[in-house]
């Protein structure tokens, strides 16, 4: 059994690809998380992420429930929350991150990280609304890499993919991937275990 547990936000909760209703008045996401576990040997996944989350809500209520789960694989995609909300500190942002991803490095878990893409871009903001986020996407950017390097983990450059940024991969809001972007991110993530050894 491959225990996936995937920590983050929207993203990762699958918004943007939404499947069939469960029954009358129901939504449910799919997302790249489950896409990607689909390609795993006997998956257990569980799915953590909140519509929301930024990274000290992944630390404080979803970090112990993962480690309780003792997972091989773990995501740790955060960010888009942080940048957008006044006050964000990259030094507390930073700080986060290495408590979360050196928490289930040090359980034994690989870990997938991603770096995000320019905000403003995707959002189609004029250059003057653009920059201060596009200066905050650079910091967590910096974060993401460096605890990438730290801790070795399995890094997508979400960022210098040329597909990121064709606006067929993502859904109405520009914030989140549609069906589309959301299987190219899992074949991402899956080609990284792929390299590493860890999809047998």
């Amino acid at each position: 059994m491959t225990t996936f547990v995937a920590l983050g936000d929207s993203i990762t909760l699958g918004v943007g690809d939404p499947v069939a209703p469960a029954g009358p008045g129901t939504r449910r996401w799919r997302g790249w998380a489950e896409l990607l576990a689909g390609s795993l040997p006997d998956p257990d996944l569980h799915v953590l992420a909140a519509n929301g989350a930024c990274a000290g809500d992944v630390r404080r209520t979803q970090l112990p429930l993962a480690l309780h789960a003792r997972p091989q694989i773990a995501s740790v995609i955060v960010g888009i929350n942080d940048l957008l909300r006044p006050g964000f500190d990259p030094e507390t942002f930073g700080a986060t991150i290495e408590d979360v991803v050196g928490s289930l490095r040090q359980q034994g878990a690989e870990v997938l990280t991603l770096r995000l893409p320019a905000a403003g871009r995707m959002l189609g903001l004029p250059a003057v609304l653009a920059r201060p986020l596009a200066t905050r996407t650079s910091q967590i950017n910096a974060v993401l890499d460096a605890a990438a390097r730290r801790f070795g983990t399995l890094h997508f450059d979400a960022a210098a993919d040329p597909r990121t940024h064709d606006r067929r991969m993502w859904a109405a809001d520009r914030l989140h991937p549609n069906e589309r972007g959301h299987r190219h991110i899992a074949r991402r993530f899956h080609d990284l275990l792929a390299a590493a050894g860890c999809d047998e």
